[in-house]
């Protein structure tokens, strides 16, 4: 269940926030999901074309504005590449530790 965790405390925290969509949790589960497959890094280096199809997300506007949201909620840090041959970046926070300071 401890693969579960990050998922879970996503969810305790968006619980109130008004501004998440489920696009928002399509993405932010995608990216657990390649974070897990991957050996749980932070940061994790992730391409549109890999993570739009687990997300379900078909349109590139969509895809780049609701990771800039996450960046700007404060629940993910992306740094996005603009490269084609180079990942985009995505740091994750410890949502734990985001309890304790608020």
């Amino acid at each position: 269940m401890e693969s579960l965790k990050p998922l879970t405390d996503f969810f305790s925290v968006i619980e109130k926030d008004y501004r998440i969509s489920t696009t928002h949790i399509a993405i932010y589960a995608a990216l657990l999901q390649l974070r897990s497959v991957r050996g749980s890094g932070n940061p994790i280096e992730v391409f549109r074309r890999e993570l739009a199809p687990i997300a379900k997300i078909s349109s590139r506007y969509t895809y780049h504005k609701c990771l800039r949201e996450l960046d700007e909620y404060g629940y993910l840090h992306y740094e996005p590449s603009f490269k084609k041959t180079r990942a985009s970046r995505i740091y994750f926070f410890d949502f734990e530790m985001r309890k304790l300071i608020e």
